[in-house]
């Protein structure tokens, strides 16, 4: 065996150096600590609930009217509140003039009108219609010395009626659309101021709203006549033709408070005694 001189020897252990120090630089360094996990992303707000618009024509007392601050009250406000409560949804009312009325139903900016509304056939083809809330009939309002007493007499006379209500129509058939003596308010109470300054010789309108007005306005001088001819109606809230998810709900509501007496409450809140047997309530319409 060779001896391995000096030379070589440096030669080797230089080698060997020269081979740690590769290993050294080639080592991997430890792993950097694993990011924390992001906290979970916070969950969405549950959406609020939807609050339904109600069309109503606050110039119709007592069903619908606007108080000194300006809120809208009335029997059919406090009947649309209650039921809303037992259906479990929430309303907002908005004052919505009666002409026109049916198109912000038609055209979405309603959800529902509950306006005094008389369910007809008519309005059923372009509406859908609740379980009826309230009974009613027209009637004639005439000044303390009036020889009118039926329906007939007034086919020549001057008529004041509401533009657009079932009122509107009865005079209509009565004189013809062609006649000049119908007088066409924007509320039934400005007909009757129209009557009190002599300016028409009957006012025929819901008698709900027109026994209120009588007995809240004693310097009128009126007096009211009903007529045999006059049919019978009936209230119901309107609902967009086709949306039987809401008339659903309203239904039931109007059906619960009728179950639990809110509304025999309601009802002799406004009209001094309970609804007969016969009608869960009864006395106008437009």
């Amino acid at each position: 065996m060779p001896k391995m001189t000096t030379r070589h020897f440096l030669q080797s252990a230089a080698t060997v150096l020269a081979g740690l120090l590769l290993v050294a630089c080639g080592k991997q360094q430890p792993p950097a600590p694993a990011a924390s996990t992001p906290a979970p992303a916070a969950s969405a707000p549950a959406p609020a609930a939807k609050v339904y618009v109600v069309g109503t024509d606050a110039a119709y007392a007592p069903f619908e009217s606007q108080n000194e601050k300006g809120e809208i009250v009335g029997f059919d406000i406090d009947v649309v509140k209650a039921a809303a409560q037992k259906a479990g949804i929430e309303v907002k009312f908005v004052n919505t003039p009666w002409e026109g009325i049916f198109n912000t139903l038609a055209q979405g900016d309603r959800d529902f009108l509950v306006s005094s509304i008389t369910i007809t056939d008519e309005r059923k083809q372009t509406m859908d219609f609740s379980s009826p809330y309230f009974d009613a009939q027209q009637l004639i309002a005439v000044k303390k010395d009036s020889k009118i007493a039926k329906f007939d007499d007034l086919k020549k006379l001057k008529v004041g009626v509401q533009n657009g209500t079932t009122g509107d129509e009865v005079i209509t058939k009565l004189q013809g659309k062609e006649s000049a003596n119908i007088k066409r308010f924007e509320s039934t109470p400005l007909a009757l101021k129209e009557l009190e300054g002599g300016g028409v010789d009957a006012v025929v309108a819901d008698n709900g709203v027109v026994v209120h007005y009588v007995n809240n306005n004693s310097g009128s001088n009126f007096k009211t006549i009903s007529d045999a001819s006059f049919p019978a109606e009936q209230y119901g809230v309107a609902v967009k033709k086709g949306n039987t998810e809401l008339l659903e709900k309203i239904n039931k509501g109007l059906a619960d408070i009728k179950t639990d007496g809110s509304y025999q409450q309601i009802y002799t809140k406004y009209f001094g005694s309970a609804p007969t047997a016969a009608a869960p309530a009864a006395a106008a319409s437009k």
